[in-house]
Parts: structure tokens; C-alpha cells; sequence
């Protein structure tokens, strides 16, 4: 409770400092700096109205609302980044939350849930369960790059086929996942009401009073997406980040932070099935649902996006699916596992940033 109003606080606070860096010219990098403060505990507000919502409403309406809102703060910032005009930075941000979600969150729970225990286990069955749907989604998603199709209309239009697919996949997972599956797929937002389920003797939490956060967290979301998009171009310009480096590193670690944060506590509780479950399961709804909707809203918001890649985005998101089912396939997991995965990270990272600096 202590640190629910902890996050409460920083947002009402530093969401209008943001405002007014902004409205009394405090300069590019304040508004920068402040809009990141803002935008990191209204995602973890809106993560936690989600799950205590999701224990609210009942197993079935509270999966269908993690559903929709697991992974809304990804989606708000590139919606906004989108509207603006940041085309390169949006879909470098995809191949970025594929790696963080899969290298960075995965690993930092490893790592972090390993200290002090020989190994952790979890099921196989659902690193397999998520596993498998998300990389053929991935996979889908990458197939435009590998079409001979050229740029343009003719590119668009099979991006725009894919994500139509992909909405329809992410449906039937739905279907899936809410029967007898929902356990096995619980999405990033459902972990926490889970564990409560699970230890029992609590009261559900109120619906209208986390109904209220979840629609201001939002909105605030979206302001606070609105002042970091205004001048993160030139800010990041200006620190000698490329666009693509930006999307790649700096995007997906404002938007993922409360999946972060959720996936590392639970390794910690030695809740590790929870933990792969909030990493894998995450990067398969924004492979259904995010990718979809960026590229099917683009051209209403003025900016198309289709999903053709670089090489080396293609490399790193192909490794990043390769490493991380390597290391969840057999169930167990160590603190050294975790550390060769945020090597990876790191490495695969570096590689957006050396043919700047070099």
C-alpha cells in the first residue's frame, strides 16, 4: 500500500512539473527529463489498476481486460511517436520491445530470482505454451522484410495483410487463453492477481475507485507521451542517438517498466513460472495486438508504417527468440543464465549504437 501511494504521488507530482517545463519554456531537456519521471509511475499506476481490476471483475472479465490493457503504455507512446511523425523511431521501438521483453526482463529475472539458489523452476509446458504462438507471430511479422515485394504501396499493402492475420490469431488466442488455457497464458497485467488468488484471504478490491485510476493513468499516459514525443527527436539528436537507437533502447524501456518491475518481484518470490509467463506472454501480445494496430491505424494518423526491417534487425530479433527458448525450454533457470542473457541484450544493443559512434 505504502508504495502504491509512492507511485501516486511521483505522478501527481511530476506530471505537472512536466506540464510546466513545457508551458514555461524550461527547455528541451527539462520536458525530456521530466516527461520520462512522469510517464514510468503512471505506467506502473496503470499496470496495477489493471491487475486489481482483473481480481475485481472475475477470472474470465479480468483476463479479457488484461487482455486489451497489458501492454497499453507501449501502445500509447508509439500511438502518439506515430501521430508525430516518428515513423523510424516507432518501428525500430518493435524489434527494441522484442529484445527487452525476451533478453532484458528475462534475464534481470534470472539473474536476480538465481542469487542465493541453486536454480529455479518453472513449467515447460509454459515456456512451450507461450512460446511457440509468439515465435510464429514474430515470425509473421518479419516476413515482410523477406518478401520481394519492394517499398511502397506494394509493401504496405502485405504489411497490411499481416496485421489483419495477426488480429485475427490474437482473437483466437483470446478464445484460448480465457477457457481452460488462462492459467498457462496469464498475461502481464494478470500475474499479481494470480498470486493473490493463489494465497487467498483477501477481500476483492473495489471496482469504481481502480476503474477512476485506470481511466486518469491513462489519460495522463497520453499527455505526458505527448510532451516526451514533442522533443525527444531533438533531444536525442542532440545526445548523439540515432533514431533507430532510440526506439530500439529508450522506447521500450519507458513503456515496459511495470512488466519489468512485475517480472523481476516475482523471480525474487521464487515465483518463476509467473515471471517467464509476464516476458513471453507480453512479447506475444504485442506481436497480435501492438504491431497490428500501429500499422493498420498509421495511415489514418497520416504516417503508414509497414513492417519491413533491417538485416540486423532482423538478426536481432530472430536472436532474441532463439536465445531466450534455448534457455526456457528445459524449465530451470540460474542466475548465470540470466547474466548470458542480458549479455546479449547488451551486445545486440550495441550494435544499434557503434555504427553511430564509430
Amino acid at each position: 500500500m505504502a508504495l502504491r501511494r509512492f507511485w501516486t504521488a511521483a505522478a501527481l507530482l511530476l506530471l505537472p512539473l512536466a506540464v510546466a517545463a513545457r508551458s514555461l519554456a524550461w527547455g528541451n531537456g527539462a520536458v525530456f527529463g521530466l516527461s520520462i519521471a512522469a510517464i514510468i509511475p503512471l505506467a506502473i499506476l496503470l499496470s496495477t489498476a489493471t491487475e486489481e481490476l482483473a481480481l475485481a471483475l472475475g477470472p474470465t472479465p479480468g483476463a479479457l481486460l488484461n487482455a486489451l490493457f497489458g501492454n497499453a503504455t507501449e501502445l500509447i507512446i508509439a500511438l502518439v511517436a506515430l501521430r508525430a511523425g516518428l515513423v523510424d523511431i516507432v518501428k525500430a521501438s518493435i524489434t527494441g520491445t522484442v529484445m527487452a521483453n525476451l533478453l532484458l526482463a528475462l534475464g534481470l529475472s534470472m539473474a536476480i530470482g538465481g542469487i542465493g539458489r541453486e536454480e529455479q523452476r518453472f513449467g515447460a509446458m509454459v515456456a512451450r505454451v507461450n512460446g511457440t504462438p509468439m515465435t510464429l507471430a514474430l515470425l509473421a511479422i518479419l516476413l515482410p522484410s523477406l518478401a520481394p515485394a519492394g517499398r511502397g504501396e506494394a509493401a504496405l499493402g502485405f504489411s497490411g495483410f499481416v496485421a489483419w492475420l495477426l488480429l485475427a490469431v490474437y482473437g483466437l488466442t483470446l478464445v484460448f487463453s480465457l477457457g481452460t488455457h488462462r492459467r498457462l497464458l496469464a498475461s502481464p497485467g494478470e500475474v499479481e492477481a494470480l498470486v493473490v488468488a493463489e494465497e487467498g484471504g483477501h477481500d476483492p478490491p473495489p471496482v469504481l475507485p481502480w476503474l477512476l485510476v485506470l481511466v486518469l493513468a491513462t489519460a495522463g499516459l497520453a499527455l505526458a507521451s505527448e510532451l516526451f514525443v514533442d522533443v525527444v527527436a531533438e533531444v536525442t539528436e542532440g545526445l548523439g542517438f540515432s533514431a533507430t537507437f532510440t526506439g530500439v533502447v529508450l522506447l521500450p524501456l519507458l513503456g515496459g517498466t511495470a512488466e519489468y518491475v512485475t517480472a523481476v518481484s516475482m523471480a525474487r518470490r521464487d515465483r518463476m513460472q509467473l515471471s517467464v509467463s509476464v516476458a513471453l506472454g507480453s512479447t506475444l501480445l504485442v506481436a497480435l495486438l501492438v504491431v497490428p494496430v500501429l500499422v493498420l491505424l498509421g495511415p489514418w494518423l497520416g504516417h503508414p508504417l509497414d513492417l519491413r526491417f533491417s538485416s540486423y534487425e532482423l538478426v536481432a530479433i530472430g536472436a532474441a527468440v532463439l536465445v531466450s527458448n534455448l534457455v526456457s525450454l528445459d524449465g530451470r533457470s540460474d542466475w548465470l543464465e540470466g547474466v548470458l542473457l542480458l549479455a546479449t541484450y547488451v551486445i545486440l544493443a550495441a550494435g544499434f549504437w557503434f555504427p553511430l559512434a564509430g
